[in-house]
């Protein structure tokens, strides 16, 4: 890999994790719904440039869009607002990956062998390791929700496994323009007075958003279907690996709370098992490729 290429994914891998503090501000400081949404609104006009109707697979386009859109993210921005320790939420959420491998072998008939399954065990138990810990037990309804959106995000991704040749800015202009108005809406349901509001959000807020939309959501993704369309998947997925690490430590870097053996002993056994999924089933698809 050119020295470059590895720059820019090391530079990805920074910018998701820093993303664990702007989503967790950005939803203390507006409500997590109204924050995702206009994080949807921002990424809109950017992408519509490249916008294009997709002839016979705009309904599952916009039902992929509004799973993985404003489904996930709308239900994990919940879990953060009601976390207290971010580091716990940051390991539940990738759950994920194994979710996404149980759905491709349950809608996909994928078959996968004792280490993908010893992965996906070790993910699972290091998450119920976490909910166990008596300094977390406060946190049951954040972890929920965490677990919810990471779920949904799976579900997604089924749609996203269809949607293979879309420019990826066409996608992502999609899932954000057809999750803009549920999320709004559901914030008037849910977060009195946000929508009115708005008028006196701060420049602080603004920015922790911009910051997710701009560089979580564009410069991460894209860039990351950049490499992918110039190296091998077992290439890049490995180096995708520091982003839970990076964001766990960063989150209790920032938001100082109780190391116990519990989360530590939890967060690996998670990690670990992630990293067994995404390694193995990256390999799997340069084999068959």
């Amino acid at each position: 890999m050119k020295p470059r290429h590895l720059a820019l994914m090391l530079f990805i891998n920074i910018i998701w994790a820093l993303n664990t503090v702007a989503l967790k501000e950005s939803v203390t400081a507006v409500p997590p719904l109204l924050a995702v949404g206009l994080r949807f609104l921002m990424v809109v006009p950017i992408c519509l440039p490249w916008m294009r109707w997709v002839p016979g697979r705009m309904p599952l386009l916009i039902g992929t869009g509004l799973v993985a859109g404003a489904g996930s993210f709308g239900i994990g921005a919940i879990g953060f607002h009601l976390a207290d320790n971010v580091s716990a939420i940051a390991i539940a959420g990738q759950l994920g990956v194994p979710f996404s491998l149980i759905l491709a072998i349950l809608v996909f008939g994928e078959r996968i062998r004792w280490k993908r399954t010893l992965g996906i065990l070790l993910a699972f138990l290091g998450v119920a390791v976490l909910a166990f810990d008596p300094h977390i037990v406060d946190e049951r309804w954040a972890l929920f929700f965490a677990i919810l959106g990471s779920l949904l995000w799976a579900i997604g991704n089924l749609g996203y496994r269809k949607l293979t040749g879309v420019h990826v800015l066409n996608l992502y202009g999609w899932v954000a323009l057809v999750s803009v108005p549920p999320l709004f809406l559901a914030s008037l349901a849910f977060e009195p007075g946000a929508v009115a509001g708005l008028g006196g959000i701060t420049l602080a807020s603004i920015g922790w958003i911009t910051y997710s939309a701009l560089f979580a959501s564009l410069i991460g993704h894209v860039g990351m279907a950049w490499l992918l369309q110039r190296y091998p998947v077992s290439t890049i997925t490995p180096l995708t690996l520091p982003t839970p690490l990076l964001s766990v430590i960063l989150a209790l870097f920032v938001y100082p709370t109780p190391i116990t053996l519990q989360l530590v002993a939890g967060g690996l056994l998670t990690l670990v098992g992630v990293a067994i999924i995404a390694l193995r089933t990256a390999q799997k698809r340069e084999d068959a490729a």
